[in-house]
């Protein structure tokens, strides 16, 4: 507040010698305010308590020591959070819901490993101990990708999005010190008496042998999955080439209002009437419940006069007036945002200038993003292959995810605007989607050390049916959260929602059928050429 009054004073003072121009403004009404915090709210708890059942179910005993790090995870979250004064923004709860999902993907990876220990005849307290130390580089390398995303996000992004990003990176530093040292201490306190080492159990009878040995064979069905993968691209890239994307004003500039109706509206009808107005036809969409719509027009949106601006309003008042129960609202009551839950509950203007840096920010941000993964992993697992294979994955999830967004656009009963926040999803999604990836290729590095003249298919396959249960459960648990946020969290948050949900089950497609792959066939063709190599020059 201090450093905006001071602000406002120097832009008085006359100093500047150049002029200062709108380039974004963004109100929100309480009532919208309010009905958005409850959502996000009623999401973050019913994603809750269902992650805390699926890890008790799934893993029984083990699971509520999973249950405790959560806690711990999140007390820990909300602590640094308050401590920094992070303002939460709707997309900042979402944040720390995904975290939730996230933090139970390095307990699961844990307990995988753990319950292969105990196969393998081991003592539970054995097991434990290396099974975290065994999980450990896979827990790192797939925390530390989504890391990389979320710090670019936070860096190219800007206000709920920047939130977001914020909530994503503590949330990711919490659940790894919760993971792996809390859920620790819970097991190490059970293990120092007799009675608490009998109560340990990682499964039930429903789960102990759940994906045990699959046995799917992966490598040798390459060529199926290159058709289907191939197959999804070229939908993609037809449905952008000919339908294109819906861009919000974030990437098109200009002016949206969200109105609220007494009734039930027509979108077409207010359309056809604000056209009259306008002098061209303005986009109207349902936004939520019927009787609310989201209005966007690009009328004089150069122009950010105070005259412009109660003349946009002006228009909208005797466009929409005639649609109220009450046609005799006046435009004092229909653009009191502040007052009133009827009418314009929430505006933004994006100005066009604005909406170019958003749009190069959002090419950047994608852009470093891809090539931070693409080094890391390349300097991890020291092979380019793996870092190229991981690169090709989440291009594919990338662009699956936004060929759907295009394919189903104005088909669904839900926006599927490209806007900051369809941005911040596809950043997460490449950042989530690389865990999966990084998990198989840590394996297939862990096998190709056990059994250095194995085959590498063979070794491939096996590392991905070894983390196959890891993938599921992952995936499972994710995409529950994913899906609770989408049906609780409000109308705001659906789209980001449903993109976070495509991209999530697209890039476990991707981990399997497009990553391994591609990995398999340069790895495999690069041994071959060294071969050839060795045989010349005998």
């Amino acid at each position: 507040m201090e450093e905006a009054k001071d602000l406002a004073n120097i832009i008085k003072s006359g100093k500047l010698t150049a002029p200062a121009n709108m380039v974004q403004e963004s109100v929100v009404g309480p009532s919208l305010g309010e009905e958005s915090i409850r959502t996000g709210l009623i999401s973050f708890i019913v994603a809750f308590v269902l992650v805390f059942a699926y890890m008790i179910f799934f893993y029984n005993m083990a699971g509520i020591a999973a249950c405790c790090a959560l806690l711990v995870n999140i007390f820990f979250l909300f602590g640094v959070l308050a401590s920094i004064g992070a303002v939460l923004t709707l997309p900042g709860i979402a944040g720390i819901v995904l975290t939730m999902a996230m933090a139970v993907d390095a307990n699961v990876i844990i307990y995988e490993r753990v319950k292969e220990e105990l196969l393998a005849g081991k003592s539970i307290g054995a097991a434990i101990k290396d099974g975290y130390k065994v999980a450990y580089s896979a827990i790192i390398d797939g925390n530390v990708t989504t890391l990389l995303t979320g710090i670019v996000l936070a860096y190219f992004g800007s206000g709920p999005v920047q939130g977001f990003a914020v909530t994503l990176c503590i949330g990711i530093l919490t659940s790894l010190f919760s993971s792996i040292f809390v859920s620790r201490l819970v097991f190490e306190a059970m293990l120092s008496s007799k009675k608490g080492q009998k109560k340990i159990t990682f499964y039930n009878k429903l789960t102990e042998h759940f994906l045990e040995n699959p046995k799917v064979n992966f490598v040798g069905g390459h060529k199926v999955q290159s058709i289907i993968a191939i197959a999804l691209v070229v939908v993609a890239i037809g449905s952008l080439a000919f339908k294109g994307l819906d861009f919000g004003i974030d990437f098109s500039g200009g002016r949206t209002y969200v109105v609220r109706f007494d009734q039930d509206v027509n979108p077409v009808e207010v359309r056809s009437k604000l056209q009259d107005e306008f002098g061209t036809a303005p986009e109207v969409k349902t936004f939520g419940p019927a009787y609310q719509v989201k209005i966007t027009t690009d009328y004089k949106v150069k122009e950010d006069s105070d005259a412009v601006k109660r003349e946009v309003i002006t228009k909208l008042h005797n466009g929409t007036k005639t649609f109220f129960k009450d046609e005799n609202i006046t435009i004092e009551q229909f653009e009191s945002t502040m007052k009133s839950p009827l009418g314009i509950i929430s505006s933004e203007i994006v100005g066009p200038t604005m909406a170019e840096d958003i749009q190069r920010s959002a090419v950047i941000a994608i852009s470093v993003s891809l090539i931070l993964i693409f080094a890391y992993i390349g300097l991890r697992f020291k092979r380019w292959q793996y870092g190229l294979a991981g690169l090709v994955s989440l291009s594919f999830d990338a662009l699956i995810t936004i060929g759907i967004f295009s394919l189903f656009s104005g088909l669904l009963p839900f926006n599927l605007e490209v806007n900051q926040d369809f941005i911040a999803a596809i950043l997460t999604v490449i950042g989530y989607s690389i865990n999966d990836t990084v998990i198989v290729f840590d394996r297939v590095r862990e096998n190709v050390k056990l059994y250095p003249k194995a085959e590498y298919g063979k070794v491939m396959n096996d590392a991905m049916n070894q983390t196959l249960s890891r993938t599921f459960n992952t995936l499972g648990s994710t995409l529950l959260v994913l899906l609770i946020v989408f049906i609780f969290g409000g109308e705001v948050l659906r789209g980001f929602a449903f993109a976070l949900f495509v991209g999530v089950a697209v890039g476990a497609f991707a981990s399997l059928c497009v990553a391994c792959p591609v990995a398999y066939a340069l790895i495999t063709r690069s041994e071959k050429k060294k071969l050839l190599a060795k045989e010349t020059k005998r």
